[in-house]
């Protein structure tokens, strides 16, 4: 009898929760749109027809910066503030940087920018002996753990492997929703160049004095010509927990977060391991250090290496992590001697996909140098969750039965809002989750090519991407592994943005 072939398995049904309204207003807009109206009668008893056409024309350019939006989404409103608040930051010189005993700072020390400029980083010890680092922002009360991952890659692999390992991934996702205190996750995938300096290392210390000196030549040339056009791919997963474990409870400090998370880490990481990110292991503050120090500066990885090389440890302090001079431009963003853009994904692959779907977007590419992608979830917890896809559902009804005759968009919206809900109720997770991507150059000159490249590879991805105009100092630090939470910095509450 011939076997019977694997049933490819695909993804998808994700969706952006909506907020009430008519047309293209949300709940806030649909709000404004009924205010205008009265506000338009009022005046029409008060002072005549001609001032209400006035005020109602007014009215109506104020509520066309909420109506008409980009394909990203964004409204006319938010880009304009956007807009608005970079040109206020730019006037008053909050875009430039500079650090270490020349710079600004009256401690003279080389402290990180923006986001993580209060952070304090600290270490301890799990149960199991193992030193890790402990991330501490004061300004949202959040600690954060880093994990470094060896991820087994799907090349050679069977199908029927990749599929439980996709499975156990979103078995852990959902499990970070009973994982009390736990307020994100992170999973950053880095590309970069590889400086040679470890297989050197491997190769020269290993060699025997009395093998053939053939051999020995062989060996040596190998390690000098191998590392030309070699990348190396590292990967880490950021867990960020909440020092207030419940609403109204006591603020933990550093050793009681410190007690709480050793006898938490172990078990995981073993669960980790069963995703396919291999062995799972807390970085300590010196590697977390150095991940961050090359970020800022990438000419210092290769000093890096080579100092293991010499078998050196490079001891670097959190205060000597950031960047001596650093300066933050509408779409780009220069550091120490190097160029970035970092771009956020706006919508989601429509429709389903395969496991592979970011296969091309995490590979190294020959057009870019650096490039780091870095996936944001934040899971909720069974209540949040049940009122989340219940308030989306009665949205998408609200929508489709508010149309005489509703769009295939709409139709399709309300069909997967159900589902989602289905889904929910059985039992099954749920997690809000984003995508920022970071590429790094050392020349200007090839920004252009570094865009193109990246355009072409969000296109294999399935998914939308734009940069973050007016922010990139701050969506730069996000991509990094430290568990930032954008949405606990922001001005505006999301949940405003999203009613708009």
């Amino acid at each position: 009898m011939e076997a019977a072939e694997p049933k490819v398995r695909t993804y998808g049904n994700w969706r952006k929760p909506t907020s009430p309204g008519i047309g293209q207003l949300g709940l806030i807009g649909t709000g404004l749109l009924l205010g205008s109206l009265i506000v338009v009668i009022v005046t029409v008893g008060l002072f005549g027809l001609v001032v209400a056409i006035v005020v109602g024309a007014i009215l109506m350019l104020m509520l066309a910066t909420l109506v008409f939006r980009d394909k990203h989404g964004r409204t006319v409103l938010q880009r304009l503030s956007t807009w608005i608040v970079w040109r206020r930051a730019r006037a008053g010189g909050a875009h430039l940087y500079r650090s270490g005993p020349l710079g600004r700072s009256p401690w003279g020390t080389f402290q990180l920018p923006g986001l993580a400029a209060r952070s304090t980083l600290s270490e301890a010890r799990d149960s199991y002996q193992r030193p890790f680092a402990l991330l501490h922002m004061p300004t949202t009360g959040h600690y954060t753990v880093v994990f470094g991952t060896e991820p087994d890659g799907a090349s050679l692999v069977d199908q029927e492997q990749i599929d439980v390992w996709v499975a156990h991934w979103g078995s852990w996702l959902a499990s970070l929703a009973d994982e009390p205190g736990v307020v994100a996750a992170s999973v950053t995938v880095e590309t970069a160049p590889d400086t040679g300096s470890r297989l050197q290392r491997q190769v020269l210390t290993n060699i025997d004095p009395a093998a053939p000196p053939l051999a020995q030549e062989m060996l040596r040339e190998v390690v000098a010509t191998y590392p030309a056009g070699s990348a190396t791919v590292k990967a880490w997963v950021a867990l960020t927990f909440n020092a207030t474990p419940r609403t109204g409870g006591k603020r933990r400090d550093n050793e009681e977060m410190a007690r709480d998370l050793a006898a938490r880490l172990p078990g995981i990481t073993q669960r980790l391991n069963a995703t396919g990110a291999g062995a799972a292991r807390p970085l300590t503050a010196q590697q977390l250090c150095e991940v961050v120090r090359i970020a800022y500066e990438p000419r210092s990885a290769k000093l890096i290496d080579e100092a293991y090389s010499a078998g050196s440890v490079p001891e670097l302090d959190w205060s000597d992590v950031g960047p001596a001079a650093a300066e933050a431009s509408w779409d780009s963003y220069r550091h120490d001697g190097a160029f970035s853009v970092t771009w956020s994904m706006s919508a989601a692959p429509r429709g389903e996909v395969q496991s592979s779907v970011l296969g091309q977007l995490l590979a190294p590419h020959r057009d870019i140098a650096r490039k780091r992608v870095t996936m944001l979830y934040s899971p909720m917890n069974s209540a949040v969750a049940a009122r989340t896809v219940e308030a989306d559902k009665r949205n998408a009804d609200f929508r489709v039965k508010s149309a005489d005759r509703p769009s295939a968009r709409a139709l399709r919206e309300k069909a997967a809002a159900d589902h989602t809900a289905s889904d929910e109720a059985k039992g099954n997770g749920l997690v809000s989750f984003g995508m920022l991507v970071t590429a790094t150059t050392l020349e200007a000159a090839q920004m252009p090519d570094v865009e193109a490249a990246i355009d072409n590879l969000s296109a294999t991805a399935r998914i939308t991407l734009r940069p973050v105009y007016g922010s990139q100092d701050s969506a730069f630090v996000a991509a990094l592994p430290l568990g930032i939470v954008l949405s606990k910095h922001l001005k505006v509450p999301a949940e405003i943005r999203s009613s708009l």
